[in-house]
């Protein structure tokens, strides 16, 4: 039966689960998952940025559960280590170059992730996360007033472990690193006509901040690797905007206002320059479904906890998708 059995997804198990926005014009969708790739528990951001560090670290975590192996990295880790570079940018530059510096941010785009821990390394997610009661915002405002960088971090996030100790083994967190993910395993793509196709450039977002290269490609081109990385067993990050009525967390599904209008590189390209495509928010993409009508969705892994109708999971429509898509993040290889 496999792939034709209909899965009516969570809503017997999750009746009722999530909270509502008082929209009762809201449809009860129903959806048939098609394909799922294995997870790591659904984590929660809080009201911290670091969704592209959630997203990208989930994404690696699936991609070892489906070798065989399985890993759950700790997204506080990385957090600290930009903090502390940022810190440490700011002690070393002049005091009027510093007035000029933007402010301390964890603001970032899921290629950042990569880079990060390929410097400075990982922890596994049970010997480092943040207390409960940090507030990244907070944190962000002292580190700019100055001071011992390290020692307010010990102090508001607890005390770093030197060591990583996993499956027997012991690492130093960059060499953990390594052995999780190399510098050339993933390649970053987008979709836009102000540059050539075949070509990698910087994405003009503001979220930007290392001027990582994105490789651009046809918009067809990219919602096939998206797929086909799917199928062939491996996750996708994605990254793009939410900030449409369509994106509805709370119902566990995003859709265009004007889902039968078909989306062209033309549209998305309009979108983008004239903001209303912008660089919110990243999740994990784990897998493909549709609904009641036979239109594709996209299975996604949010960071936002575990309420909602899908308890931390959305469905997002392809002409979602292809719309407003600001990049994918794919294991090199799988497309």
């Amino acid at each position: 039966m496999k792939k034709d059995i209909v899965l009516f997804l969570f809503l017997l198990l999750l009746a009722g689960c999530g909270r509502r926005h008082g929209q009762g014009d809201v449809p009860e969708e129903r959806f048939t998952v098609d394909l799922r790739l294995p997870v790591t528990p659904v984590k929660d951001q809080g009201t911290s940025p670091l969704c592209w560090v959630y997203a990208m670290l989930a994404t690696i975590e699936t991609e070892h559960i489906m070798q065989g192996d399985s890993v759950n990295l700790s997204p506080d880790y990385v957090a600290r280590m930009y903090l502390r570079e940022q810190a440490e940018r700011r002690r070393l530059l002049p005091g009027r170059m510093v007035r000029n510096e933007p402010p301390v941010s964890l603001c970032g785009m899921s290629t950042m992730l990569i880079d990060l821990i390929q410097t400075y390394g990982l922890q596994h997610y049970d010997a480092y996360h943040r207390r409960p009661d940090v507030d990244y915002d907070v944190l962000c405002r002292k580190i700019v007033r100055g001071g011992d960088a390290d020692r307010l971090l010990d102090e508001s996030m607890g005390t770093l472990p030197r060591q990583v100790f996993w499956l027997g083994a012991v690492y130093t967190p960059l060499e953990f690193a390594h052995s999780v993910c190399t510098d050339d395993e993933y390649t970053a793509l987008t979709s836009f006509t102000h540059h050539p196709y075949g070509r990698r450039f910087p994405l003009e977002v503001p979220d930007n901040h290392f001027h990582d290269t994105f490789l651009n490609v046809p918009l067809d081109t990219l919602m096939h690797c998206i797929v086909r990385s799917l199928r062939s067993g491996h996750p996708v990050c994605w990254e793009g905007d939410v900030s449409e009525p369509g994106f509805r967390s709370e119902q566990g599904f995003a859709v265009l206002q004007d889902e039968d209008r078909k989306v062209t590189a033309t549209r998305r390209q309009a979108d983008f320059e004239a903001h209303r495509t912008t660089d919110d928010h990243c999740m994990e993409i784990v897998g493909l479904a549709h609904d009641r009508h036979g239109r594709r969705f996209f299975l996604c892994k949010n960071s936002w906890g575990t309420g909602g109708r899908y308890r931390g999971f959305m469905f997002l429509s392809e002409p979602y998708v292809r719309m407003k898509t600001i990049a994918v993040v794919l294991k090199n290889g799988s497309f």
